[in-house]
């Protein structure tokens, strides 16, 4: 398939744009010719990206924008329609995961995950939704493994993505009559910074990825094969070999699936607090 044809000229907005995944998507769109709004707290990282992606000639423009903010991601919505003139493809990425054991963590904790990762897609489609029916478009959720198999440790992280995942269930029936597609993607254990990332959403560079380098697909591999689903506009994809061997396992086998289960959650930062 020809993925600079199905997306030269295409207007994208990706939320959760600084880094990881979402800042992959962004140089694999703009490499097919496509217009990138980056959308994302971290406005450094947003601003190089943004340099790196209009030195190769790209065209993209930076929003801040944190998705539990009311108004943040209709100003980023307003911003991409100004810049570009419409909204072809809505990617929902922004994210991060709570770890702890249930007793351990508290209500607030759960709060704070679904305000970002579960309230902040719902933000990001209301945002769009108008624009998306005028481009009969692609909503793109970003899910995750986890959303079929629940993680020990992870509980608050496995609880929003299973809502994610209904969300894109229902939505893609729901949206079909005014011809806009949706497309679920579910990583496994990809490239990102989302394991330094501590119960508060903060950020701790310093922090080592508790996973071995081996089992993490690289970001650029997974924005590539994200492309890939989306242009065959593809209902829900499992990336990365593990993820679908998980999956399958939890399907067939499912107590095997929990002597790996909670393993992508040790030796994260200490959960952060108020």
């Amino acid at each position: 398939m020809d993925l600079k044809k199905k997306f030269e000229g295409k207007s994208v907005l990706i939320t959760g744009a600084s880094s990881g995944i979402g800042a992959a998507l962004a140089r694999e769109f703009a490499k097919m010719g496509a217009k990138v709004a980056l959308a994302a707290r971290r406005l450094d990282r947003l601003e190089a990206l943004n340099r790196e992606l209009t030195s190769l000639g790209r065209s993209s423009v930076v929003l801040e924008c944190d998705v539990t903010r009311e108004g943040d991601v209709e100003s980023a919505a307003r911003r991409t329609r100004e810049s570009f003139g419409k909204i072809d493809i809505v990617v929902a990425n922004a994210g991060y995961g709570v770890v702890g054991n249930v007793e351990g963590i508290s209500l607030t904790d759960f709060s704070n995950q679904f305000e970002t990762n579960v309230f902040g897609v719902l933000r990001t489609f209301y945002a769009t939704y108008e624009d998306l029916k005028r481009s009969r478009g692609t909503l793109v959720l970003l899910g995750s493994v986890a959303s079929y198999i629940s993680l020990p440790g992870a509980a608050p992280y496995s609880m929003s993505k299973f809502a994610v995942r209904a969300l894109a269930r229902a939505l893609r029936e729901e949206l079909k009559p005014h011809g806009i597609s949706v497309v679920l993607i579910s990583p496994g254990f990809v490239e990102s910074d989302i394991r330094r990332v501590d119960n508060l959403g903060k950020l701790h560079p310093e922090s080592e990825d508790p996973l071995p380098h081996w089992i993490k697909m690289p970001a650029e591999t997974a924005a590539r094969k994200i492309l890939a689903a989306v242009a065959r506009k593809k209902p829900e994809e499992i990336i990365t070999f593990h993820g679908k061997l998980a999956v399958w396992i939890e399907r067939h086998f499912p107590k095997l699936i929990s002597y790996f289960a909670g393993r992508g959650a040790k030796g994260r930062p200490e959960p952060g607090r108020d």
